[in-house]
């Protein structure tokens, strides 16, 4: 291959930002997913 872009990445990608970025997405998903939890729960506690 004359050009292999995949294996050394792309020279104008800042992967440190796009790792930041995909942690952050994930700790926010898990975090959400967590605090809909509780309200569910909360929600079946205080309606009995």
């Amino acid at each position: 291959m004359a050009n292999d872009v995949a294996a050394s990445g792309h020279p104008d990608m800042d992967y440190a930002e796009h790792d930041r970025t995909y942690a952050m997405f994930v700790t926010l998903f898990k975090w959400g997913a967590v605090f809909c939890a509780a309200c569910v729960v909360l929600l079946a506690v205080l309606t009995l």
